[in-house]
């Protein structure tokens, strides 16, 4: 595999830089292009495994951390309007097209990232071929309606026995550096819940495929509270896994290799003239 990670206008006017990675086969061209959009407070070098992974089953794997987030500029989790992160996606989509024009791209988004992936189909529905969605936050997330409601937002950082069943995932994330631990601000609260309505009043995705992977047990973005705006979203093929008993971060989970065979196995259904048999 070949990895490579540079800087990329963005934020408002592109005033901001944006730490953008990609990773491609060693050998032989990718049948499909993934762009993968990372959840608040994180960045994309958590998910090196994922693009390995993604890699070994024929892509080509794009992403880029957040403004605010990671190794990007900008106020650490600040964002006023999460249609300047969507379009900072699409500024991403537009260079990984200078070089794979063709390729079918499958959107995957995690968490938060779910739901910048979930508007960038619904306000570019023509670049995206098939959209992945792990644990999103859609249509309400009661836990963050709280915290709205606070005269004070409350310092509790993420409990990271949340993530994964895995002990050592919520080890990393407590150690990470690059991960925000603080509390959330509220202008970030406000633009999310305004996204969240966004979403909902855009409607459906029409002949986009959706795949959506949540866990069972995932306390931080429960599943019930997704469903409503999975529901809105959900266009003519649509396809649910629940697992049972995984939390928030299922490709860190103790089944991972499930889910990513799940993933891989939606994704290829778009590559022109393999057999889907």
């Amino acid at each position: 595999m070949i990895a490579r990670e540079w800087s990329l206008a963005g934020g408002p006017l592109g005033s901001e830089r944006l730490a953008a990675r990609a990773w491609a086969p060693e050998r032989g061209e990718p049948e499909w292009m993934a762009v993968l959009v990372h959840g608040y407070g994180e960045h994309l070098g958590r998910y090196e495994q994922v693009a390995r992974d993604l890699v070994a089953a024929g892509a080509v794997v794009y992403g880029a951390d957040h403004r605010g987030h990671g190794r990007s500029s900008g106020e650490r989790v600040l964002v006023d309007d999460y249609a300047g992160v969507v379009e900072d996606v699409h500024r991403l989509v537009t260079q990984a097209r200078t070089a794979y024009r063709t390729l079918p791209l499958v959107l995957v988004g995690h968490s938060m990232g779910g739901l910048i992936a979930a508007r960038y189909a619904q306000t570019h529905p023509e670049q995206v071929r098939a959209l992945v969605l792990s644990g999103p936050v859609l249509g309400r997330w009661r836990a963050l309606e709280r915290i709205a409601q606070a005269e004070e937002i409350p310092e509790e950082p993420i409990d990271p026995s949340t993530l994964s069943r895995d002990p050592a995932v919520g080890e990393a994330y407590t150690a990470d550096e690059l991960v925000w631990h603080g509390p959330f601000k509220r202008p970030t609260v406000e633009a999310l819940l305004t996204e969240m309505e966004r979403g909902l009043a855009a409607g459906g995705l029409g002949a986009i495929p959706l795949l959506w992977v949540h866990g069972s047990d995932d306390r931080l973005v429960p599943v019930e509270d997704t469903w409503t705006g999975i529901a809105s979203l959900k266009g003519e093929d649509f396809t649910a896994r629940i697992f049972p008993g995984a939390r928030h971060e299922v490709f860190n989970e103790t089944d991972r290799d499930e889910v990513l065979a799940e993933v891989v196995r939606f994704a290829r259904r778009f590559v022109p003239g393999r057999d889907q048999t």
